[in-house]
């Protein structure tokens, strides 16, 4: 399979013979994207919703919002705008006042013929051109917006064309297509490379290229491309950012780069489409039985692009159209693992199980510091969560959602923690039963372990987090749970959470193994500020306080045994220990269900009941 590297699954005797370990290699039947035909032109993209708060009346009072904050006037009315207006101090608000998108209903006006719009979005524009001279580098917001203005400034001179029904920019005009140039220039000399800014970059550029029938601007687009998408987009259909949430973006991105080379007459290749098809199974396998992502990485809570004729397209429309995915549960290279009770076969899709793991490669781009973290969805709603993402902007709150305390893993706080590489060491597949093995080294001179066994029927996780160090620290396994979950500690072994209302109850136990639990086994917090715990960001504009449960350890060394048992308010949940010479054997109660979970000396956990 592209990109794999051996995995030895282990078996012991009493194991259902695992299958072995299922590569995201994506299948061959997914449907091929529409061509569209070669006008050789370059279509106006739009404004991708910035200008969705700025209505027609407040472009032309030069009022410009974004987000959750009030409406602003950054110029004098006649189109002379104040551009290092930042009134609250957010770098994406200033960012896309810079991206000119804001202008979007004034250029659509403009382009049906209205003579007011039109004269003063292009007084907007010819102000930005004046008072941002080429190169604009020191400006970070002019400078991150460039490829989103670049496009804005096309759109600008095709609504000229159409507004004025001429089909040669007039004189009075000719300053931008001299901005479209310097753009050019600028993507050219500051290249974001084989990410999806990057990648946003060669189309624009390949659509000055188009608009001004400049073929060597063309050429290098079309380079770029082919040079970044076996980058971005790797054999698997994982993508370089480090997000789940930036993977549906990317997918959406190069289908708009294949139409926008297409339309131009250029030859997108085969390599754009395979790895599209790839990435299309990849994000079909990373949506929640809800029919969302799950919020890894930069991510808000968001649905995924039913994208027509793919498992995609099944997944995203919980089973009522598309493909079904071949497989429920895959490991890709590049750092994730994707599972699921199934697809709707036996139960309705909505309540099957599905979780999310992560190892890999340290944080880079929209990554977060959440190797070995589990997120899981079962009985219709979220029971481990990833807290979101807060945005750009520098603060406690973005240090907090990208480091280890944000995520479901055991940290060490103790110690000061780097971003690092983990490795899944090994993993086992079995009808009713996935086990995964990881390692890394979270601190200087702390290693850690996570063995994690999730089953089916019942449905619930088991891990085993294993610290070591040659100093005392302090060993925390943290369980991020949805926000409106009321905690209860009943005892050092249980907590259980509930949602009041709710027709599911979690319960969390901890299990004693190797170690006396102290007295301050388990501890929740929510809603902190400092230092910052216990919070959930469904988007960019707003936090919710949200419980985390944690199960603490002290000394050199630690071994945190833990089961995570979603199940119906009523339904009994229990378990108790035994020993078959060095293996401890759990066994668990839910319902009427009752399994048995074997931890063998060397913190491999198998199901063996």
């Amino acid at each position: 399979m592209p990109g794999g590297r051996e995995k030895t699954p282990v078996v012991s005797a009493g194991d259902a013979t695992p299958s072995p370990v299922v590569r995201g290699t994506p299948s061959s039947t997914a449907v091929k994207s529409t061509p569209v035909a070669r006008t050789g032109t370059y279509a106006c993209p739009g404004f991708s919703g910035i200008e969705a708060d700025v209505p027609l009346r407040m472009v032309m009072r030069d009022t410009f919002a974004w987000g959750d904050d009030p409406a602003y006037k950054v110029g004098d009315g006649s189109g002379d705008i104040r551009w290092r207006s930042d009134p609250y101090h957010k770098p994406s608000w200033y960012m896309w006042l810079h991206s000119l998108r804001w202008l979007g209903h004034g250029i659509t006006a403009a382009g049906k013929g209205d003579r007011k719009a039109l004269t003063h979005v292009m007084a907007i524009i010819h102000d930005w051109v004046r008072d941002n001279p080429y190169s604009w580098k020191g400006d970070v917001g002019a400078w991150e917006s460039t490829m989103h203005r670049t496009n804005v400034l096309i759109c600008a001179r095709q609504a000229v064309l159409a507004g004025l029904h001429v089909r040669r920019l007039p004189a009075q005009y000719a300053w931008l297509d001299q901005s479209l140039l310097d753009h050019a220039k600028f993507m050219t000399e500051n290249w974001g490379g084989p990410s999806n800014h990057g990648t946003d970059e060669s189309i624009a550029m390949l659509g000055v290229g188009c608009t001004l029938g400049r073929a060597d601007l063309k050429k290098r687009a079309v380079e770029r491309l082919t040079q970044a998408i076996t980058t971005a987009i790797d054999p698997q259909g994982s993508t370089n950012e480090q997000s789940v949430g930036y993977a549906m973006f990317n997918y959406q991105l190069w289908g708009r780069a294949t139409t926008a080379l297409q339309r131009c007459g250029a030859d997108p290749g085969p390599v754009i489409e395979e790895r599209r098809r790839a990435l299309a199974e990849w994000l079909a396998l990373a949506t929640t039985a809800a029919g969302e992502l799950p919020q890894v990485g930069d991510t808000v809570r968001q649905k995924p692009q039913p994208a027509a004729g793919t498992s995609l397209e099944y997944a995203a429309t919980l089973g009522a159209r598309g493909t079904k995915p071949p497989k429920r549960t895959a490991v890709f290279d590049a750092g994730y693992v994707f599972g699921r009770t199934g697809w709707g076969e036996t139960r309705p899709f909505t309540q099957e199980s599905t979780y999310s793991i992560r190892f890999g490669a340290a944080r880079r781009y929209h990554g977060h510091d959440d190797h070995m973290s589990i997120t899981y969805n079962s009985h219709g709603r979220d029971i481990l969560i990833d807290p979101g993402h807060p945005g750009y902007q520098l603060d406690k709150w973005q240090e907090w959602t990208r480091s280890q305390a944000s995520h479901n893993v055991m940290t060490v706080p103790s110690a000061k923690g780097t971003p690092v590489e983990t490795k899944l060491v090994s993993a086992a597949m079995a009808p009713t039963s996935e086990y995964y093995e990881f390692r890394d080294t979270p601190a200087a001179g702390v290693e850690r372990t996570r063995d994690v066994l999730v089953l089916k029927d019942p449905d619930l996780i088991v891990t085993l987090d294993r610290g070591e160090s040659t100093t005392n620290q302090r060993y925390e396994t943290l369980w991020h749970l949805a926000p409106g979950q009321k905690v209860t500690v009943q005892s050092p072994t249980t907590a259980v959470a509930a949602k009041p209302g709710d027709n599911t109850k979690t319960y969390l136990l901890q299990i004693p193994y190797g170690q006396k639990l102290p007295a301050n086994a388990i501890t929740v917090e929510q809603g902190k500020q400092d230092p910052v715990q216990g919070w959930y960001f469904p988007d960019i504009f707003h936090k919710q306080p949200a419980p985390v449960v944690k199960f603490n350890r002290g000394g050199p060394t630690a071994s945190i045994l833990s089961v995570v048992v979603p199940a119906a308010v009523g339904t009994k949940v229990a378990f108790s220990t035994r020993t078959a010479g060095s293996m401890l054997l759990v066994d668990l109660t839910v319902g009427a269900r009752k399994t048995t979970v074997r931890v063998a000396p060397n913190g491999r956990l198998s199901r063996i009941r």
